[in-house]
């Protein structure tokens, strides 16, 4: 069994669709994890702020948009006005969850997770019929059923024990050898809806490559392989070859775009080697990640936009024993908030977090504690690996920069964006 993820960017329009039926034509033996069309998880966190904000009305603007986005695909990829019973459901109680429920703030998450997974359901649901369409049979799997995820939403981890029977099940007699489902989503066990993360479809396909001991995953994106920088940003990027799975973890977790972060531990565990390549050309070979690998070569550039400097001093200076980080930490696991880059002195303590819904109240929260709390809006959080002096002086140095942490090989950066 191989596994095949495809990204959002991937499938965006009937094209890409057409191109993953000609990427995997003619394989037997093949999982594929698809991700939301194009830009559609963004458009469905428009309508979670719309339930969230009581606007109904914006709810709905942004459901109609997302219906006429996927209609044009669907009468593209069959040529003419075309209906799909499954799609329309999914549609019709996507909008009875919008107009129906009432937003309470502690049920944020929940209701976050319920909104964004239809994104997976359709865009899965409209490739599995069209492959049929195209005489490639295959069985579409709802992945709800299938990984068991613990009670927590927006960030939900995997049980693979419990996932393992669940999968095998949905899978069972199948006449099929290709099947379909989404990635980014999975089901708690008290049966709610749950999402793995942002950019998680990474993660569920190495779930399911690791339960169904695949032979390798590939995630198919529309760059030639891993790049040293995101080429948007930083025009001179190159690619490269090949990673081992530690140097790929500590990519993730410093922000790299690459990989889920919680991609790697699956894959690593039974030795499954994964393949980053590019959708319009699959005779290029990409980026493997696997055990061993060559030492990289150029330097990293991974940059974590929309981050939030938190600056916390206890009103007691009692910092300097160190007393009071539980307490902190703590309040940040309360509000989900995420600390990506940890700097401290004797009396102050910074967080560098990612831009989230509940800052504020994690704010309120640190001050109701006893501590006094300084917030530096528009940041971001630079990571150098393999930093050179001409890179330094590009980027680790000037008016704009708060925070600076270094080694021999990797530089940290927090500063104002421009």
């Amino acid at each position: 069994m191989k596994v095949y993820k495809f990204g959002g960017a991937s499938v965006r329009n009937a094209d890409g669709v057409r191109n993953l039926h000609k990427i995997i034509g003619g394989e037997q033996h093949l999982f594929v994890i698809v991700s939301a069309m194009g830009k559609t998880t963004n458009a469905l966190e428009k309508v979670f702020e719309g339930v969230r904000q009581g606007d109904r009305i914006a709810a709905q603007e942004h459901i109609d948009g997302l219906k006429r986005y996927h209609a044009e695909i669907i009468d593209d990829l069959w040529h003419g006005p075309t209906h799909l019973p499954r799609v329309d459901a999914f549609f019709d109680e996507l909008e009875r969850i919008a107009a129906e429920t009432a937003y309470r703030s502690e049920d944020a998450e929940l209701l976050y997770d319920t909104i964004v997974a239809f994104g997976e359901l359709v865009s899965t649901t409209i490739i599995s019929e069209y492959l049929r369409f195209a005489e490639t049979p295959n069985r579409w799997i709802d992945m709800r059923c299938c990984l068991r995820t613990e009670l927590r939403h927006k960030d939900a981890a995997v049980d693979l024990e419990a996932s393992a029977p669940l999968l095998r099940q949905a899978m069972a007699d199948a006449r099929e050898t290709v099947f379909v489902g989404q990635g980014f989503i999975g089901g708690a066990p008290d049966g709610t809806t749950t999402t793995l993360g942002r950019e998680g479809s990474d993660y569920s396909a190495a779930v399911v490559a690791n339960l169904l001991d695949a032979e390798s995953m590939s995630v198919w994106k529309d760059v030639d392989g891993v790049l040293n920088a995101d080429p948007k940003i930083f025009p001179d990027a190159v690619q490269i070859a090949e990673l081992n799975y530690l140097d790929t973890i500590e990519l993730a977790y410093s922000g790299a775009q690459i990989i889920h972060p919680k991609t790697i531990k699956p894959l690593q565990n039974k030795h499954i080697p994964l393949y980053v390549r590019p959708f319009g050309d699959k005779r290029k070979p990409g980026t493997v990640i696997r055990d061993m690998s060559a030492p990289v070569q150029v330097p990293i550039l991974i940059l974590k936009k929309n981050q939030v400097l938190l600056t916390v001093r206890s009103r007691d200076f009692s910092f300097v024993l160190e007393e009071k980080f539980s307490a902190i930490f703590s309040l940040l696991e309360r509000y989900r908030l995420k600390a990506n880059l940890i700097h401290n002195s004797a009396v102050n303590l910074s967080l560098c977090v990612d831009d989230t819904w509940h800052i504020g109240e994690a704010i309120e929260a640190l001050r109701a504690a006893g501590f006094d709390v300084m917030k530096a809006e528009r940041m971001e959080l630079l990571t150098i690996r393999g930093y050179t002096p001409e890179l330094w002086e590009r980027y680790a140095v000037g008016p704009q920069v708060f925070i600076r942490q270094s080694t021999q090989t990797t530089v940290r950066i927090v500063r104002k964006r421009n």
